[in-house]
């Protein structure tokens, strides 16, 4: 898929906002990508995820690959999709105490192959969180897959990192954040 075909999806869908939010990261823009509004749309869903599992498969990144695990809430259907079109096991970590790890019966499989699936990142924080988890129980991570990948591929991850989307709007430290200045209060959406 091409980058203005995504975009088109995400407007249409109305899963790319404009205003004054607050992202994840604590950094400030004035674009949102609320991912749960183009899942709205299982097809839509489907077709995306598809495009982004045929990234990796074109390469070769999928080989060997036995599972996707997903940080909760954004990632679990982008990774649920991901498996689905790769033919392998979908798992997701939630956070507990603050911290992602795994439950309901989840395990990771040492020497086991995963990808890691993202809806967004901008540094790519809960992805480094979802990769300890697999490292720190001996499974391999092949590759990470993310729908839009907002750091315009600046996020700093330890592996093959495949995005249907690369951009990179404007995001601001708060402390600095123009949008703040004229009064107007950052919002928090959800992914």
């Amino acid at each position: 898929m091409k980058t203005d075909e995504v975009l088109a999806i995400f407007r249409q869908t109305e899963a790319l906002l404009s205003g004054h939010f607050e992202l994840r990261s604590g950094l400030h823009s004035d674009q949102y990508f609320q991912c749960a509004k183009v899942f709205c749309h299982p097809r839509i869903a489907e077709k995306l995820c598809a495009a982004l599992a045929d990234k990796i498969k074109a390469v070769g990144a999928d080989r060997g690959v036995s599972c996707v695990i997903a940080p909760a809430m954004g990632g679990i259907v982008v990774g649920h999709e991901i498996a689905r079109a790769l033919n392998v096991l979908s798992i997701f970590a939630e956070k507990q105490d603050g911290a992602l790890v795994l439950r309901r019966n989840f395990t990771i499989d040492k020497g086991e192959r995963y990808i890691v699936a993202e809806d967004v990142i901008t540094r790519g924080g809960r992805v480094q969180e979802t990769i300890d988890i697999v490292e720190k129980a001996g499974g391999v991570v092949a590759a990470v897959a993310v729908l839009v990948d907002r750091s315009g591929g600046k996020a700093k991850l330890p592996y093959p990192t495949f995005s249907l989307l690369t951009m990179e709007p404007v995001t601001y430290e708060p402390a600095v954040c123009p949008l703040c200045k004229t009064g107007s209060k950052a919002v928090h959406p959800g992914s």
